[in-house]
């Protein structure tokens, strides 16, 4: 039999997590029945969202729980087979365990084809980042050309598709993001027109103002806090915010009292929706065919910050919440093995 490592929530953090709040466990991979295959984990995605599944509170997914395998996007190999939907040696990703290996039946993963893209594209821009960059930014935020789009956490996996996209629409893009090595990324790889970064900046409004002279029409949200007051106190008459994330809050052990924006967002007859990936589920061929087409055609670029090791896993999500990736992080479980 072989052994199977894994990371388990263990203790539900209070503030910043840390590694007190997982442990490693390990077990036998048990064996396959009919209609069943074995997935062996090759990239495990760290995504900001799996902290709010942390807490125990109502949200669009349940919390994890304690004493469980966290769970999160995976790409993998199949490494055996009971059924006749998978090979063995193909590519499938899924939303599986942190774990070297996982048991599923056919629905719970896609195949990925390799030929098309590197796999880890499944996890990023051809993935759950790229579908909510392309949904959250084509139809709640409708940018047109020679508008002003700001998109917060600029250089993360989805900001530098947000970006990107808006810039294939015509519009002038400003990003913000927290380091000058993140800006000129934005700046000198992707075309940002104006990159903002927070952390150098003494004040923030200002800083916004400046870079923003005509005001803001959609504001691609995916922090909060001051960062986003700073933003809203500049959106212009029907402007439209679409909010993906908050990561400035996740960490809070207090709840957050910032601005009461709803004057503003009347005054300004001024759309701000939430949503998730998931409200699109029905459309994501569509996300997926242009998606891909730009990428194949150079108008979409992607980056990743790949850390190396299961061992590391905890260290690249702790990572997030400090700012070190830019583009998509993952971690590198496994090289894939060659089949004949």
């Amino acid at each position: 039999m072989m052994n199977n490592r894994q990371i388990r929530l263990i203790s539900r953090p209070e503030g910043m997590p840390g590694k007190h709040n997982f442990e490693f466990t390990e077990s036998e991979v048990p064996g396959l029945e009919e209609g069943q295959a074995l997935v062996r984990a090759l990239y495990l995605s760290v995504d900001p969202y799996m902290r709010g599944r942390m807490n125990d509170q109502k949200s669009y997914v349940p919390p994890y729980k304690v004493g469980e395998i966290i769970t999160g996007g995976v790409v993998g190999q199949i490494a055996e087979s009971k059924t006749s939907e998978f090979k063995k040696g193909e590519y499938v990703v899924g939303n599986l365990g942190w774990q070297e290996y996982s048991v599923v039946k056919a629905g719970q993963v896609t195949k990925v084809d390799p030929s098309l893209a590197p796999v880890t594209t499944a996890l990023g821009i051809l993935g759950m980042p790229g579908l909510t960059a392309y949904f959250g930014l084509l139809d709640i935020g409708q940018p047109k050309e020679g508008e002003t789009v700001v998109v917060s956490g600029a250089a993360g996996a989805v900001g530098t598709a947000v970006g990107q996209i808006a810039k294939l629409k015509g519009a002038r893009v400003v990003g913000i993001a927290g380091s000058e090595e993140k800006a000129d990324y934005l700046k000198k790889e992707l075309g940002f027109d104006v990159v903002v970064n927070y952390r150098s900046e003494g004040d923030i409004h200002a800083a916004m103002k400046e870079a923003c002279p005509d005001g803001v029409d959609v504001y691609f949200d995916n922090v909060g806090g001051e960062i986003s007051d700073a933003v809203l106190s500049l959106i212009n008459k029907g402007a439209r915010i679409p909010l993906c994330g908050q990561i400035a809050l996740y960490n809070l052990e207090k709840p957050d009292n910032g601005p009461r924006i709803q004057g503003r967002l009347l005054t300004n007859s001024a759309l701000m929706k939430g949503f998730i990936v998931g409200d699109y589920s029905a459309r994501y061929p569509e996300g997926m065919k242009d998606l891909a087409s730009w990428l194949k055609a150079g108008k979409l670029k992607y980056r990743e910050t790949i850390v190396e090791g299961f061992d590391q896993t905890i260290e690249a999500f702790l990572g997030l919440f400090k700012g070190e990736n830019i583009g998509k992080q993952l971690v590198n479980v496994a090289d894939a093995e060659k089949t004949s």
